[in-house]
């Protein structure tokens, strides 16, 4: 299976299969008059806060799968990447995947990443990275999850029962670290979706039976993606597609291309929808983000309809189609600017919701998810977009972290900002003190660090170490160390952030020796 695609004004990404567009930028726009009337994300919601409205969505693909991951595929797919995943909070990952380089496929690669560790990737149906990811939403401010299921997933095989067993995967993660999630069938107007519905997502999986699962104004959420996009069906197929799920009790997101606003000949169907996400991927820096927010949201309000606001990283395609159709870099994140800028216009034009495309589509290097720093992080002497293609260098887990911070703001819960206050790397934690408390407990102090999401004690018997990570995940400034030897001396070091996911480098090392 191919991944979804997106055409700009100057350069159309090619390639078959599934695909998603964004219209040009000079596409015609609605006059922005209702911008200041709705200045407040409170005022621009037509629907109360629920599990989408007033929430941030992020797609999630769940596509990868290897050759020996014991899943219903049991081979190599979606190997098409643009970015190469950071697998070192993976319990289980494979060796040889046949990526691709300027848009021809190479052997299994069997070899090291850059700094010499062996180059692996992970599956999608493993419980282990569904918790992790789920995880990593919890940590950094992702409050839903929109499964895609394409429509060629609801023809019964294999590539169906690869997706059914990562969503039900899914599922329980979400339950786990209290995530919402719903499915968002990416499809064509005729495709069987409706089936797929009522035999397989609510009668054989149960979904929307889950704790987890996503309800707005007392509905289960469905959405589907390709809404009047060309080649997906006539208006009234659509027509006939919304009103299904809405008579199955469905809450309905569109997702049309952006220009759905003027597109009128398929503005029936649009209408029919209790929210419309519109896509953005392909927009670039040159966008005027917060006047065509505004202009959807006027739209959506006049029309009784919840507007949700796409947000996305940048974007490239250049190992998929080869650099003759895709350049390195198309439309670079500028570490972190580009999307902040969406982020911010998202506040300026008070839309209460976002989409964020995508969690780990790693193949149009629009995922959020950690993935490789630098070179040493990525296939030795192989091309992968890395996070310092802009000349900063960014942990990891840099656009998790920038997410929890845009989060915050279009919430309302940090102060509108057009300056990024996310940090590229996390700093080490200062001012160290230790307090030797008796023959058995030392106390360690520190100075907090701006943006850290937590911290990492870590100790040695030996005056520079190896460090043992003795207490992760730490929120707090402060951390008492008890069952130590009378009359020995310990050394400490702390760092900033989720250990193997983004962490900073160690604290300055301070010691203390236990009373005899």
């Amino acid at each position: 299976m191919l991944s979804r695609m997106f055409s700009l004004t100057m350069v159309v990404l090619s390639a078959t299969g599934c695909v998603k567009t964004s219209k040009s930028d000079s596409l015609s726009k609605m006059p922005l008059s209702i911008t200041t009337a709705l200045s407040s994300a409170s005022a621009a919601a037509l629907s109360s806060p629920g599990d989408v409205v007033g929430k941030v969505t992020v797609g999630y693909q769940g596509w990868f799968s290897a050759a020996g991951d014991g899943s219903p595929l049991n081979s190599w797919g979606h190997t098409n990447m643009e970015t190469w995943p950071d697998i070192r909070q993976y319990a289980q990952t494979y060796s040889g995947d046949p990526f691709y380089q300027d848009g021809v496929q190479q052997p299994g690669f069997t070899g090291n990443l850059g700094n010499g560790q062996p180059a692996k990737m992970y599956s999608a149906d493993d419980q282990h990275v569904a918790n992790v990811h789920c995880l990593w939403m919890q940590q950094n401010g992702i409050d839903c999850i929109a499964l895609q299921r394409f429509g060629s997933y609801t023809n019964p095989g294999s590539i169906k029962n690869f997706h059914d067993s990562v969503d039900a995967k899914m599922m329980r993660a979400a339950q786990t670290y209290g995530r919402k999630f719903y499915i968002m069938y990416d499809c064509s107007a005729t495709d069987p979706v409706e089936s797929d519905w009522t035999n397989t997502i609510v009668g054989a999986q149960h979904l929307t039976s889950s704790s987890a699962y996503a309800y707005q104004n007392g509905m289960p959420v469905v959405a589907l993606w390709g809404v009047g996009k060309s080649g997906r069906g006539a208006v009234t197929d659509w027509e006939n597609t919304i009103k299904w799920f809405k008579n199955q009790g469905c809450y309905v997101i569109g997702g049309p291309l952006e220009g759905f606003a003027t597109d009128t000949p398929n503005q029936p169907a649009y209408n029919l929808c209790n929210m419309i996400m519109p896509w953005m991927v392909g927009k670039t820096a040159a966008t005027n983000f917060q006047s065509d927010y505004a202009n959807d949201l006027a739209y959506c309000t006049a029309h009784g309809i919840d507007f949700q606001a796409d947000v996305y990283p940048g974007t490239a395609f250049y190992n998929t189609n080869g650099g003759t159709k895709s350049p390195k870099n198309q439309i670079p994140r500028n570490h972190g600017l580009f999307m902040w800028s969406q982020f911010a216009a998202v506040r300026g034009a008070g839309v209460p919701s976002v989409y964020i495309s995508m969690f780990d589509e790693e193949n149009e290097a629009t995922g959020i998810l950690n993935c490789a720093e630098d070179a040493s992080s990525i296939p030795a002497g192989e091309y992968f977009l890395t996070l310092d293609a802009d000349g900063v260098h960014c942990s990891s887990d840099f656009y998790l972290r920038l997410t929890k911070d845009g989060a915050a703001m279009v919430k309302g819960q940090t102060a509108y900002t057009t300056t990024l206050p996310t940090p590229p790397v996390l700093s080490a934690p200062a001012s160290l003190t230790p307090h030797v408390l008796s023959s058995s407990s030392i106390k360690i102090d520190w100075s907090a660090v701006t943006d850290a999401p937590c911290y990492n004690v870590k100790r040695s018997t030996t005056n520079g170490g190896p460090y043992t990570t003795i207490a992760a995940g730490i929120t707090g400034g402060t951390y008492t160390d008890n069952g130590l030897n009378a009359g020995t001396t310990y050394y400490y070091v702390v760092s900033t952030g989720h250990i193997n996911g983004g962490e900073s480098v160690n604290s300055s090392q301070v010691s203390g020796t236990t009373a005899n």
